[in-house]
């Protein structure tokens, strides 16, 4: 299996009054977060990474006239967890994740990719963000109001 590029996107997905869906690991139970994944190719274009990682881990579709993809233009360097170290290169050991958001409707259907999450939640922001596991998405969700303009 060809090793994981250390570059991924970070999609925030919330409703207009600032519900946030978080989805829990199944690999690691209790551990939640926002969509996240790494580029499939060191070419792929940041926002077709963050549109084809919100179908693949939700169902959501972005790019249409209601579900529109919002790119921060910011960009997180974060030390990768030790327990999944494994899948980079040997001697990688940080990330660079680029962080997105859509707004959804609170009645949109989701539909998990079970090999990767078992469960969900929509849930206030500020909860939202007490939840996640991961700092930099924690600290994603909190900015939430002031990256939606």
């Amino acid at each position: 299996m060809p090793h994981k590029i250390p570059e991924s996107v970070l999609v925030v997905i919330h409703t207009p009054d600032l519900q946030v869906l978080l989805i829990e690991r199944a690999d690691k139970p209790g551990f939640w977060q926002s969509v996240t994944g790494s580029l499939d190719a060191p070419d792929e274009p940041l926002s077709n990474a963050a549109v084809r990682e919100l179908f693949e881990e939700t169902g959501i579709v972005a790019g249409g006239a209601t579900i529109v993809l919002r790119d921060w233009q910011l960009s997180n360097v974060y030390e990768i967890y030790p327990l999944w170290r494994h899948r980079y290169a040997p001697g990688v050991s940080h990330n660079t994740e680029h962080v997105f958001s859509v707004c959804v409707p609170i009645d949109t259907v989701i539909t998990l990719s079970p090999r990767e999450h078992v469960n969900y939640a929509w849930l206030p922001r500020v909860e939202a963000a007490d939840r996640c596991f991961s700092s930099s998405n924690a600290e994603a969700i909190l900015q939430l109001k002031r990256h939606l303009g």
